[in-house]
Parts: structure tokens; sequence; C-alpha cells
């Protein structure tokens, strides 16, 4: 895709099933993954093996953005990038529930489908069949492409911060599990124009984007996971908590005793039900909000 093309975006300007309350599509630029051949078209529906609704085969990058009301619209804004092994995406409880719940805190919302493992019909229960170096082999062919979807989220919505309605400086990246690897890859390899003001991964797939010494001028970061992380999630968050202060970074870590793997805007009567009205609250004291 030439450089000239590089912001076309199109809008559609419904509110459909598909996304919640999302005002409008924005398609991305992107690349072709080199080696990859996606063969089933992207698909959105209720997974059996997840026990929510999934998105899978994702080929070309979009966001659906969420604005709240003018009278309530704070200027700050988020990209979402939900998780689910990069075979799939928990577009509800890690993407459209997030960002339903932050527009009526006045945040701009705009929810990352980045670049998918290429399955079959149904990703979600492919992933339940796959493990060690070919589960590694596939997601590692794909993951750099996911990165630069995020990467060209964020410069997406810094060049377009005018129309959103948003402050160019206050403009976050949030993710989960694989989407919390794409944001550590995010964290990592932004220049000025993608780099985002504040970072938030939640159970971060550190085995697949490995800890890494953060850029000098790291943004703020607040780290979210679980110790009883069933994927044992919980020692990768702690190293990255570990990094950024042994770097001199601002950075804060909350780690639930429970909670398990995934528990996004699932309700399930533990306190990590309500880490993200933790997330409002540090983004109030960081002056993020």
């Amino acid at each position: 895709m030439s450089r000239t093309n590089f912001y076309l975006v199109f809008m559609a300007f419904t509110a459909i099933a598909s996304t919640g309350n999302a005002q409008e599509i924005v398609s991305l630029p992107f690349e072709e993954v080199k080696g990859v051949t996606y063969t089933t078209p992207e698909r959105q529906f209720m997974s059996p093996a997840w026990q929510t609704t999934a998105v899978t085969n994702v080929s070309e990058p979009t966001l659906m953005v969420y604005r709240p009301t003018a009278d309530k619209r704070n200027g700050t804004s988020l990209i979402v990038a939900p998780g689910g092994g990069l075979f799939g995406l928990s577009i509800n409880s890690e993407g459209i529930d997030v960002a339903n719940w932050l527009v009526t805190k006045g945040v701009t919302v705009f929810v990352l489908k980045y670049r998918l493992v290429p399955t079959g019909e149904d990703g979600t229960q492919e992933l339940n069949g796959i493990a060690g170096d070919e589960l590694m082999r596939r997601v590692e062919q794909v993951m750099p492409y996911s990165v630069q979807d995020g990467l060209n989220a964020v410069a997406h919505v810094r060049e377009n911060a005018e129309q959103y309605g948003i402050d160019p400086n206050k403009i976050g990246f949030m993710g989960f599990s694989a989407g919390g690897a794409v944001t550590m890859g995010v964290a990592y390899e932004y220049n000025p124009a993608n780099r985002p003001n504040y970072l938030v991964p939640v159970y971060a797939w550190t085995g697949v984007m490995p800890v890494q010494t953060p850029p000098d001028d790291a943004p703020p970061m607040l780290l979210i996971c679980s110790t009883d992380d069933p994927l044992g999630l919980a020692g990768g968050s702690i190293d990255i908590y570990r990094s950024y202060l042994d770097n001199g970074h601002n950075a804060a870590l909350h780690m639930y005793s429970q909670g398990g793997h995934g528990f996004g805007m699932r309700v399930q009567g533990l306190p990590s039900d309500r880490w993200i009205e933790r997330f409002y609250e540090w983004a109030i004291v960081e002056q993020i909000i």
C-alpha cells in the first residue's frame, strides 16, 4: 500500500449488532503477511470453546470507533486489542464491553481487530488442539504484522485527533493476553508518530513477546494480571514491571490473587471484576483523564 494511502479510512456511520454501539468502522493500512494465505473469511460467532463471541481470520485490520457524547467527551482516547491466542479475538469481554464502559466516562475508544493466524471455520476450537512449537511457529509468523497494526492504529488516531475530538497527547493502548503481547510490541517499537501516551497490558502473553529493556521515553504503564492465571502469565507481568522499575520509568502493577485468565469484563464475583475501575482511578491520578 502506498504512503499516500496510509490513512485511507472507510467510515460506516451505522450502528450494527456485530459492533455494539460502534459509530464507525475504520480500515487501517496493511501489507500482506509473507508466507500466509487466508482462505476462510473473517467471521464473528458464538464460540462453544470460549463460551463468548469470537472473531477469527482477521486478514485486514480495522478499528471500531466508540465515541462518548459531546457533553461527556474528555479528550482521552484508548485503543483496545482483545486477546485470543492470535487465533481469535474475544471481541466482547475484551473489546466492546470495555469500550461501552469507558465511553460513559468520556473516553473515546477504538477496538482493534489486528491480523490473526489463518484458521478454518472455528479458530477458537483449532487453538485448543495445537500447542508447543507448532503454535509458536504459526503465531510468530503473524505477530510482527499484528504489532504493526497496533502502531498504525496509534498513528491513525493521532493523525485524525481533531476529527475525533481528542487530545493527540492522551492516546493509550490496552491489550489482553495476545492483545497484551501486541501492546508490548507497540511499547517497544514505536516512533514519534505512533508512540502511545500510556499503556495497559492485561495478563500480557510474554512468551510470544519477551520482556525487553523499555525505550528511554517509555510512557506510563499499568499492568493487570492475576496470580492464579492458569497460563502462568503472572510472572511475565512482574518481569515487565521490574524492567520499567529498574530503568526508572513510571509503572504500576495490580496483581489479583484470583481471577484466572481471560477475565476481561466477565463477572466472576471477585475483586478482579472491578479492574477497569482501578484503571480509571490510575488514569485520573496520572492526569490521563
